[in-house]
């Protein structure tokens, strides 16, 4: 079944009137019917689905079961279901209001702002609707009107009639007046701040709560400025894209259109009647109809005659993606544009001893101070991605052992979510190095690679045909934790023999400090065994030989066009790499008689896992 009817919930406000029962068919057993939510995923109305194997379902219910691969691609970059589309029938004014927007409502509501568009369906000779103000009001200006009932002296009063469009962002100051019926698409939020309600006494009879303080903090205090045109669409931004569709049932009387994976597709009928064709299947329409089209459904045709808004969701234009590297020592926060380049990275200590709700909300303050410092919203981020040493669910975005960090069962991604309003993804941060490389460094040509990093632990992540090779089970690669001596040193896991426990920065300063007597800094190790000490010359060809069978078994395993190290150690590559290389030609199955991969260093550094994280969206 491709093409869903849906059927709304309805509101019974007590500005409503009755036209959407009489007029439009809509089902309600109250004597006023203010809105019905055609497309709703909202807990406090969803739709639900007449036809086909879902029936009697409602609309979340469907993509639970389904999979959000029915949203279509360009929606990855929303949390939750991105737009809520509804009639409106106003009987009586409704009152003087404003939306926050997305990093205010999340902070202060749980739950996303809202943008939305009207399309005026039908509208009295004298109807009009407040848009803005007519004038710059301040802030003190703004809130004695409100105290003292002369805000509608300075706002803009907007006369409309049927096909009027009007784009309301989020902190403009807005109101439909009285007789207009309406169709609005909105982001998916129900949050409002009422400012002026006319006296008004809800169905308890105490007069409408007013929510001053909130509209003071979001409102928008100057003149609307005129946006430029969306053409061809009606409406056009980065949370919907609104298209009309007109048949006359003479000269145009079919319309065909295409979904590709990108998006879903809304059909909303505003008048008229006929059939909606996708596939085999054929479904009839008439005014006032909803109906969800889900991305992938290819050739579509809408026949007869009819006024239709058709809302889809296009790609988000110039995004910007987080990316943030929680290490055992320090955590990096980076700006990703769409070319993979770096914006903008900076650097805090994890100090990992205090509890990970505060490590989180720490991480997460910081990101909004980055955002804010380089001037640009939340609204323009479509994702964050955390990479994190140790075992992860990516699934359910929960790191579930850490040994490095010493954290256990911590949901990153829930908590993450409080600070950042957008989707939020976790991955091993190996595996978060390895994309990186593969996105934009070392590996930007192979489609197959390892990483291994080598620094206070052993990390590895694996792309295999351009992808996180993660397994089937929760944990993905863990190249660190093979054992390559039986029965030999204790690894920070609780194993022994790990190549994490012979190949990490601290096994080599463990491994200098039983030679020498004396603690030294894998450089001082490095530059030593450089100048002739043969003490440390023998710990460093040590230290050589165990990652190297480590990676001739990884190679063997894997068989990757490309093997990179990162991490601190990579540094010594001059020293490292012709050692690897040879054992790598003797030792991989098959010898010089197979292919062997190239052996080389990560390109961009610590940047990998902050770029790879970002990239996980």
């Amino acid at each position: 079944m491709s093409v869903l009817k849906l059927k709304p919930a309805g509101k019974d406000y007590l500005w409503g009137g009755r036209r959407l029962i009489e007029e439009y068919g809509k089902e309600y057993e109250g004597d006023v019917l203010a809105e019905t939510w055609e497309l709703s995923c909202h807990p406090a109305g969803p739709s639900v689905i007449t036809n086909g194997a879902y029936a009697g379902k409602n609309l979340q219910q469907y993509i639970d079961a389904e999979g959000k691969e029915v949203l279509g691609t360009n929606c990855r970059r929303f949390r939750e279901f991105p737009i809520l589309t509804k009639f409106i029938d106003a009987r009586d004014n409704l009152s003087i209001q404003v939306h926050p927007d997305n990093r205010y409502a999340l902070k202060n509501e749980g739950q996303y702002g809202k943008t939305e568009m009207w399309y005026v369906m039908d509208a009295g000779k004298e109807a009009f609707l407040y848009y803005g103000f007519k004038r710059e009001v301040s802030v003190e200006e703004f809130e004695e009107r409100i105290e003292k009932d002369t805000l509608l002296e300075v706002l803009h009063a907007v006369p409309v009639q049927k096909g009027d469009v009007l784009f309301i962002e989020s902190g403009t100051i807005h109101a439909i007046g009285k007789d207009i019926l309406i169709a609005e698409i909105q982001q998916n939020s129900n949050v409002t701040y009422r400012v002026y309600d006319y006296g008004r006494v809800g169905k308890d009879g105490k007069k409408r709560d007013l929510h001053i303080e909130k509209a003071l903090a979001v409102t928008r205090r100057v003149p609307i400025m005129k946006d430029k045109s969306s053409y061809p669409h009606i409406a056009d931004c980065d949370y919907f894209t609104v298209d009309k569709l007109n048949l006359d049932g003479n000269v145009m009387k079919k319309m065909e259109g295409n979904l590709s994976g990108a998006s879903f597709a809304s059909i909303l009928m505003l008048d008229g009647e006929g059939t909606i064709t996708s596939g085999d299947e054929t479904v009839p329409y008439r005014k006032g109809d909803s109906f969800f089209l889900p991305a992938g459904s290819g050739s579509y045709i809408v026949e007869g005659s009819c006024d239709a808004l058709i809302t889809t969701i296009r790609e988000k234009a110039a995004p910007v993606r987080i990316g943030i590297n929680i290490g055992v020592r320090d955590t990096r926060i980076g700006l990703v544009d769409i070319h993979q380049e770096l914006l903008t990275c900076e650097t805090m200590k994890t100090n990992a001893e205090r509890p990970a709700e505060e490590v989180i909300r720490e991480i997460g303050q910081r990101t909004l101070a980055l955002l804010e410092r380089q001037g640009i919203p939340v609204d323009q981020c479509v994702c964050a991605g955390i990479g994190v040493p140790g075992t992860v669910d990516r699934r359910k975005g929960v790191v579930r052992y850490s040994n490095n960090i010493k954290w256990k069962q911590v949901e990153l991604a829930k908590l993450m979510s409080e600070y950042l309003p957008i989707p939020v993804r976790v991955a091993n941060d190996a595996d978060c190095a390895a994309l990186g490389e593969a996105a934009a460094g070392a590996g930007r040509e192979c489609r197959d690679l390892v990483m291994v990093t080598l620094g206070f632990g052993v990390g590895g992540g694996v792309i295999l045909d351009g992808e996180i090779c993660a397994g089937k089970n929760i944990g993905g690669n863990e190249v660190g934790h093979m054992v390559i001596v039986e029965n030999g040193e204790e690894c920070t896991c609780g194993r022994r023999g790990c190549l994490e426990a012979y190949a990490s920065a601290r096994a080599l300063i463990r491994d200098a400090l039983a030679a020498t007597g004396q603690k030294m800094t894998p450089e001082e190790i490095f530059e030593g065994a450089a100048s002739g000490d043969l003490r440390l010359k023998k710990v460093v060809d040590g230290y050589a030989g165990k990652l190297g069978t480590g990676l001739v078994n990884i190679v063997n395993i894997f068989r990757p066009q490309l093997v990179l190290l990162g991490g601190d150690l990579s540094r010594q590559a001059e020293t490292l790499l012709p050692s690897l290389r040879r054992m790598m030609k003797e030792g991989c199955f098959g010898g010089e008689d197979s292919e062997y991969p190239e052996l080389g260093i990560s390109a961009l550094g610590n940047k990998a896992a902050v770029i790879g994280a970002a990239s996980l969206v």
